[in-house]
C-alpha cells in the first residue's frame, strides 16, 4: 500500500511540474492538476494541502533534490574528517552536478525568477532547498574559523560568498535557450576553480 502511495504521490508531482511550467505559479491551480491527473481534487488535497505545499515538493524533486545529499553529508561531518578545501569541492560537484544538466531543474529556477516579483513563490524556492544549504554551509565556515582554517569572518557571509562563485555560471545558462549538458570534467573544473578564488581570499593571511 505504501509503495502505490508513493507512487502516486510522485505521479501528482511530476503532473504538476507540467501545470506549474506551461501556466507559471499564478496561472497553475489545484483543479487543474487533477484534470491533467483524472483524478478528484479531494484526492490531490489528501496528498497536498495546498498550491504552495505542490509547489514546493516540485521545488524539492527538480530543483533542489541534488543539494539534500550534499547537505547531508556536511551535516554529518563538518569538516572533520576530511579538509575544508574536499568538502567544498564534494558538496559543489553535488550541487552542480544536476543544476547544470538537468533540463527540467533549469525551467523551474526560470520559473520562480519570472513568478517571484509578483508573488511568494521565490520565498518558497528558497525556504525549500537554498536556505538549507545556506546553514549547512555556515555550520561548515564556523568549525573551520573556530579551528583556524579560515580568517576570523561571519561564516553565514562566507557560506554566502562561496554559494556565490560556485553557481556564476549556473547564473549564465538561465539565459541561454538551450544551454549544452557540461561534462563531468567541465564540472569538475568548474566546481575548483570556485574553491580556489574563495580559498584564496578566506585563507588567514
Amino acid at each position: 500500500m505504501k509503495v502505490r502511495t508513493e507512487t502516486r504521490r510522485t505521479a501528482i508531482v511530476e503532473t504538476a511540474a507540467g501545470v506549474f511550467l506551461d501556466l507559471g505559479y499564478e496561472g497553475a491551480s489545484m483543479k487543474e492538476v487533477s484534470i491533467r491527473l483524472g483524478g478528484s481534487k479531494a484526492t490531490l488535497y489528501g496528498y497536498f494541502s495546498s498550491k504552495e505545499a505542490l509547489f514546493i515538493a516540485v521545488v524539492q524533486m527538480y530543483a533542489t533534490s541534488s543539494l539534500y545529499n550534499a547537505v547531508a553529508d556536511l551535516a554529518a561531518d563538518p569538516g572533520i574528517s576530511v579538509s575544508l578545501e574536499e568538502s567544498l569541492l564534494q558538496f559543489g560537484r553535488s550541487m552542480l552536478k544536476i543544476v547544470m544538466n538537468d533540463s527540467t531543474a533549469i525551467k523551474v529556477y526560470r520559473m520562480v525568477l519570472a513568478e517571484s516579483g509578483r508573488s511568494d513563490i521565490g520565498t518558497l524556492f528558497y525556504e525549500s532547498g537554498p536556505s538549507q544549504s545556506i546553514e549547512a554551509l555556515s555550520t561548515l565556515m564556523s568549525a573551520s574559523v573556530e579551528n583556524g582554517v579560515l580568517r576570523k569572518s561571519n561564516p553565514r557571509v562566507l557560506a554566502k560568498q562561496f554559494l556565490s562563485l560556485l553557481t556564476s555560471e549556473v547564473d549564465e545558462r538561465l539565459f541561454q535557450q538551450d544551454p549544452k549538458p557540461m561534462t563531468l570534467a567541465q564540472i569538475d573544473e568548474l566546481v575548483a576553480a570556485a574553491v580556489d578564488m574563495f580559498l584564496w581570499g578566506a585563507l588567514p593571511r
